[in-house]
């Protein structure tokens, strides 16, 4: 039993002795209400902000150019596509293919070989609003269309001082854009935006594991390779490896598919090759590759101002892996329209 304690009180000369009882530490003093403990207020961290192309995480987005670039053996390696956010593969005269990539994330310092213009581009680009286009030469009857587009034109004919020809290369396979004076000439290049690409975790279901795939074109072959060492479809082309000008292999975590209707344009070369036209506005199917499996997957561009939204076969959005992505443009059938 605790005793209690006394306290001397000196009262005008007088001792007074007054009991006072001792306390636990866990008990509030008299005439005191208990204080509440103080809990600091959790704090929700800001959600990381992925950029529109890639899914990756960025500071700030910046403008758009896009870059028509050659892929025939006669102008590799290319410079700069690593760097790429996206990668086109157009078909064209022929039934070859060209690459339009866009960059916005990554800017290298300079692309190429730069190629000419196709119809395709112009249908391409204002989902990205209103893009720095690079290109080299178009026809003389595509010209008025490229005046019209929702794009910056600084081909090398308006702005030729962004262009220079690269050493050691044949013509026309040597010419290479300066991207900083690229952009220089399009100061009101938009900025990245939307284009309906969803990026995350893969679908839960629906896809089948693939070593590797191939899409065609009547006169060209492209065959991704998952590598799972480096997660990553590794690119070839026409049965050899897609080597970069800066060393190492071409390659991209997703790759999709996108199967559109090609018919011909009124456009033709010389040698009265028609120009295809690749329509990607409308509805249709698709192959998305990522993760070493393939995903069938639904297409939608509603308008040419609007994004593609890709979505699983039961609806719901087809996720991409972070990184570049590259889109084939192919059809079913591969035809020379």
């Amino acid at each position: 039993m605790r005793l209690p304690r006394t306290i001397m009180i000196w009262l005008t000369g007088a001792a007074v002795v007054v009991p006072v009882a001792a306390c636990s530490s866990n008990e509030p003093a008299p005439g005191r209400a208990p204080q509440a403990a103080t809990v600091a207020p959790s704090e929700e961290p800001e959600p990381v902000k992925t950029h529109p192309f890639t899914g990756k995480p960025y500071q700030t987005l910046k403008p758009v150019v896009a870059v028509k670039i050659e892929n025939t053996a006669a102008g590799k390696p290319q410079l700069g596509l690593k760097s790429a956010d996206i990668v086109y593969i157009e078909q064209v005269e022929a039934g070859l293919t060209r690459l339009m990539a866009i960059f916005s994330s990554k800017l290298p310092p300079k692309v190429g070989p730069v190629r000419s213009a196709r119809i395709s581009d112009l249908h391409i680009a204002p989902q990205f609003g209103k893009p720095a286009f690079a290109y080299s030469g178009a026809q003389s009857k595509l010209l008025p269309y490229i005046a019209e587009a929702s794009l910056f034109d600084v081909g090398d004919t308006r702005n030729p001082g962004a262009y220079y020809r690269e050493p050691g290369r044949s013509a026309p396979y040597n010419l290479f854009a300066q991207t900083k004076k690229l952009l220089a000439a399009a100061p009101k290049a938009s900025k990245a935006k939307d284009i309906g690409f969803t990026f995350g975790d893969p679908p839960a279901e629906g896809g089948v594991e693939r070593k590797s795939y191939t899409v065609r074109w009547p006169a060209a072959r492209f065959t991704f390779t998952w590598s799972q060492a480096k997660e990553q479809w590794m690119i070839a082309q026409d049965g050899k490896k897609d080597i970069a000008a800066e060393g190492g292999q071409l390659s991209a975590p997703t790759v999709v598919v996108q199967y559109t209707k090609t018919e011909r344009s009124e456009f033709h070369d010389s040698n009265d090759s028609y120009t295809p036209l690749v329509h990607t506005t409308g509805k249709g199917s698709a192959i998305v590759l990522r993760d070493g499996k393939a995903y069938k997957a639904k297409w939608e561009r509603e308008s040419e101002d609007g994004g593609t939204t890709f979505t699983t076969e039961s609806g719901e959005p087809m996720n991409f892996a972070p990184g570049q992505v590259w889109v084939a443009l192919a059809s079913r059938k591969p035809v020379i329209p």
